[in-house]
């Protein structure tokens, strides 16, 4: 999920493990997480 924080945004895990970030835009952010996705799933 995609969190706003002070800094911008963070991509992080359902437990709150940072995966990305932070990063100036959302579209920066939501690459990110489509990035962790694909990982997620590539098996």
């Amino acid at each position: 999920m995609i969190r706003k924080t002070t800094e911008g945004y963070k991509v992080v895990s359902e437990k709150g493990k940072n995966l990305g970030g932070p990063y100036k835009t959302k579209a920066q952010a939501e690459k990110r997480l489509r990035q962790v996705e694909y990982f997620k799933h590539k098996g």
